[in-house]
C-alpha cells in the first residue's frame, strides 16, 4: 500500500470518528457486540463450576464477618465561614482481613493469584504504606500497627470497609479499618484518609486514647440517618495534621462518631454509620461529613444472575464520577461562595507522598546509591536508615559506613526520610551537597532527619571538585550541557491562601560558578553506562524544561512530538 493510500485511510478513518453520522455509530456499536458481546455475556455468567470455586474459595475462611456490599449515602455540611451542603450516592465494600477468594463473582480478594476474580476487586497493595501487596492485607496492617508500637495480636480480628476498584479503577478517599478484640468488641479504627493530590495520611484511633475531646456543638453536629446501634460508638478527638480540601488549612482537629457495623460480635451486617467533624483551631464547627448505608448491607454470595445485572446497571457508575462530583462543589464554593483556597504544603512526616513520576522513579535508584556510597566512604562510624517516597515496594535500606563496622559502640545513627518524591529531581539542581540537604530540609520541607548534627559529616567534602573528565565524548557533551544549565531550584514557597501574595523575596542570581554536583562525579565514576544515560537524560530533560517548558517534563516531550510532527511534514511536502 502506497503512502498516499494509507494517508488517505487515516484521513477517512478520522473523519467518521469526528463527524461520523448516527448510523455510523450504530455499525460501530453493533460490530462491537457483535465480537464483545458473547464475552460480555460470559462475566455475567455463573455455571455450575463458578459457584463450586467460589463456594469452596469461601468455605476457607472460618473466621467471623463477611464480604458485603453496602450501598450508602455520603453528606457534607459546611457550618463556616460560609454554608454549603450536598449529598451524594456512594458505594462501600466491605470485607473480613484476611479472606481472599471472591464472593458471588461480585467481590473479590485475590492474595494468593489464584485466579479468584470479581467486578468490585480489592488489592493489598493499594492500602497503607504502598506497595508490599505480597504481604496481603493481615500483613501489611500488622507491619502498619507494629510502625505505631502496637502489638498487633491485641487485634486478632479486622474488618477493612472501602471504596473497592471496579475495572481496574477507584478514587478512594477514605477507608475504614475496624478493629475487634479477641472477644468481638470493637477496640480500634484505622481511618485511611487520601486526597485529590495522592497523598496519604493513616490515623490510628483505640477506645482507649485519652485525648480531650473537642466535640462540635451538639445543633451542629449531624449523623447518618440510620437505626442506633445498641453498642456504644466509638468517639475520638484527634489533631489535624493532614491537607485534604484546598478550603481548609492544615489547623484545627477532626472527631470521629463511628459505630461498629458487624454488632454484635461480628456477626451483623451493618449498617455503615460514620460522621467525622471538623472544628477550626478556634474550636469552631467547620464542616460535618457523614457516611450511612441506604438500605440493608447486601450479601454477592445470595444474589443470582438477574440481580447482579440489575445492581451492577445501577452501582457501575458511581466510583467513577467522585472525584468529578468534588470538582463540581469545589468549583461551588470558590466561584460562588467565594471561599480562599489553601495552597497545598508538603506533606509532614505522618504522612504518605504521593507517587513519584517517572523522572523521579529514575532517579530514585540513584541517589540510593549515591548515599550509600557517601555512608560507606564517609570517616565517621555512621549508621543511616534510608526510607524513600513514592516509589511501590521500595525497601527501607540500612547504610553502614566501613569504619563503623570496627567500632560498634561509638557508631552514631541517623534516619533519613524522603517526604514527597519531588526531593529526587529537586537535588539534581544543586551544585553543592550540603546547601541541597540543608536547604531541602529547612527551606522546602522535602525530607527528614532524626539526628541534623550528623548531616555535616556525611553530606561536606573537603576534596576540590574534580574536573570533568570522562570516557565517552556522549558523557562530555551532555554533562558539559548540564554544567551549564544548572541553576539553583526556586523555593518552596507559597502564599497560604489565593487572598494573600507571595511573600517571597525576589530572588538573586547566583553569581558562583556552577560545576559538576558530587552526584554528576559519582554518576560518572561509578554507575555504569546505562545508568549513565539514564541519569544524563533524565537531568537534562528537566533543566531544559526550566527554560521552553514551563518546567514540566510532559509539556516537553509534547512539544518534541510537535516538532517531529511538523519535521514530517515538511519532509513529505
Amino acid at each position: 500500500m502506497s503512502v498516499q493510500a494509507a494517508l488517505l485511510r487515516a484521513a477517512v478513518l478520522c473523519y467518521y470518528l469526528v463527524f461520523g453520522a448516527l448510523g455510523d455509530a450504530v455499525l460501530l456499536a453493533t460490530l462491537f457486540l457483535w465480537v464483545r458481546g458473547p464475552h460480555i455475556l460470559r462475566s455475567l455468567e455463573v455455571n455450575y463450576t463458578e459457584i463450586f470455586v467460589i463456594v469452596a474459595a469461601l468455605s476457607v475462611w472460618n473466621g467471623p464477618g463477611r464480604p458485603l456490599l453496602f450501598p450508602c449515602q455520603t453528606t457534607h455540611t459546611r457550618l463556616f465561614p460560609k454554608k454549603h451542603s450536598f449529598v451524594y450516592s456512594y458505594l462501600l465494600v466491605g470485607i473480613p482481613v484476611g479472606w481472599t477468594g471472591a464472593a458471588g463473582g461480585m467481590i473479590s480478594n485475590d492474595e494468593h493469584s489464584t485466579g479468584a476474580d470479581g467486578w468490585y476487586k480489592i488489592n493489598a497493595a493499594d492500602y497503607l504504606e504502598r506497595g508490599s501487596g505480597h504481604l496481603g492485607l493481615r500483613g501489611k496492617l500488622n507491619a502498619y500497627l507494629e510502625s505505631q508500637g502496637v502489638d498487633a495480636s491485641r487485634y486478632p480480628y479486622a474488618y477493612l470497609v472501602t471504596a473497592a476498584k471496579f475495572l481496574g479503577y477507584h478514587f478512594n478517599p477514605v477507608s475504614f479499618w475496624y478493629l475487634y478484640s479477641a472477644d468481638k468488641n470493637l477496640a480500634a479504627i484505622i481511618l485511611e484518609v487520601n486526597n485529590t493530590f495522592d497523598e496519604r495520611r493513616m490515623y490510628f484511633l483505640t477506645t482507649d486514647n485519652t485525648t480531650e475531646s473537642i466535640e462540635a456543638p451538639k445543633g451542629d453536629s449531624l449523623e447518618g440517618d440510620t437505626p442506633a446501634h445498641h453498642s456504644k460508638p466509638l468517639r475520638k478527638t484527634w489533631p489535624k495534621d493532614f491537607h485534604v480540601s484546598p478550603f481548609n488549612s492544615r489547623k484545627g482537629a477532626y472527631s470521629l462518631v463511628a459505630h461498629d457495623p458487624l454488632n454484635p460480635s461480628m456477626e451483623g451486617r451493618g449498617p455503615i454509620n460514620n460522621t467525622i467533624n471538623l472544628i477550626s483551631s478556634k474550636g469552631h464547627a467547620k464542616l460535618v461529613a457523614c457516611i450511612f448505608s441506604d438500605g440493608d448491607a447486601i450479601d454477592p454470595t445470595k444474589m443470582n444472575t438477574l440481580q447482579k445485572f440489575k445492581f451492577l446497571a445501577s452501582w457501575w457508575w458511581v466510583g467513577f464520577v467522585t472525584f468529578p462530583r468534588i470538582v463540581k462543589e469545589a468549583t461551588v464554593l470558590f466561584f460562588q461562595k467565594r471561599l480562599h483556597v489553601w495552597y497545598r504544603p508538603e506533606p509532614l512526616k505522618t504522612s504518605i507522598g504521593r507517587h513519584a513520576d517517572k523522572t523521579e522513579c529514575q532517579l530514585e535508584p540513584l541517589f540510593r546509591r549515591y548515599l550509600k556510597h557517601l555512608v560507606e566512604k564517609s570517616p565517621e562510624p555512621l549508621m543511616v536508615k534510608y526510607v524513600a517516597s513514592g516509589i511501590a515496594d521500595a525497601s527501607v535500606e540500612t547504610m553502614i559506613s566501613d569504619s563503623a563496622r570496627g567500632k560498634p559502640s561509638l557508631v552514631e545513627e541517623m534516619e533519613f526520610k524522603v517526604l514527597t518524591p519531588v526531593f529526587y529531581s529537586r537535588f539534581v539542581y544543586y551544585a553543592h551537597d550540603f546547601e541541597a540537604i540543608f536547604s531541602e530540609l529547612n527551606e522546602n520541607s522535602t525530607i527528614w532527619v532524626s539526628n541534623a548534627k550528623l548531616l555535616p559529616k556525611l553530606f561536606i567534602k573537603k576534596e576540590p571538585p574534580l574536573p570533568l573528565q570522562t570516557a565517552s565524548y556522549l558523557d562530555y557533551g551532555y554533562f558539559t550541557a548540564i554544567k551549564k544549565l544548572r541553576q539553583r531550584p526556586e523555593r518552596l514557597e507559597r502564599p497560604l491562601t489565593s487572598s494573600q501574595t507571595n511573600t517571597a523575596t525576589h530572588s538573586q542570581k547566583d553569581i558562583r560558578g556552577f560545576r559538576l554536583s558530587s552526584m554528576d562525579g559519582y554518576v560518572l565514576t561509578h554507575e555504569d553506562r546505562k545508568a549513565r544515560r539514564t541519569y544524563r537524560n533524565s537531568v537534562l530533560k528537566l533543566f531544559i524544561a526550566d527554560r521552553i517548558a514551563l518546567g514540566s517534563v510532559d509539556i516537553l516531550q509534547l512539544e518534541h512530538w510537535i516538532l517531529r510532527l511538523l519535521l514530517a511534514w515538511v519532509v513529505m511536502r
